[in-house]
């Protein structure tokens, strides 16, 4: 089996497992009251099933993501020149403006 098919198999195993245990403590924690709804209802089963392949998906999908983004082997040195970065010099400007506002109300009004 190629290495790469080996190890998206092992991420998925570890995300369904990280997806069974967050499941679980949804449920022991009963956040947002979720174990009564389980428990009561007499589909519960189907929507804890639903809940740990949906999350399962997520955190397998995560899982391999960072294993892939970890495999890199870069040896060039990275970062740039390590220019200084080069700031324009700040001009204060004069900004003409008018005290009355009666006059600004009408210019406004005129438009």
């Amino acid at each position: 089996m190629p290495r790469l098919i080996q190890m998206y198999i092992t991420q998925v195993i570890i995300g369904f497992g990280v997806s069974a245990l967050f499941v679980g403590l949804l449920l022991w924690l009963n956040v947002a009251n979720l174990w009564h709804l389980i428990s009561t209802s007499n589909v519960g089963f189907v929507a804890v099933l639903m809940l740990w392949i949906f999350n399962g998906i997520v955190f397998a999908g995560v899982q391999f993501s960072i294993a892939i983004m970890r495999l890199s082997d870069d040896d060039t040195p990275g970062g740039g020149k390590r220019q200084t970065q080069m700031t324009p010099d700040l001009v204060p400007l004069t900004v003409p403006a008018e005290n009355d506002s009666q006059t600004l109300l009408k210019k406004r009004l005129q438009r």
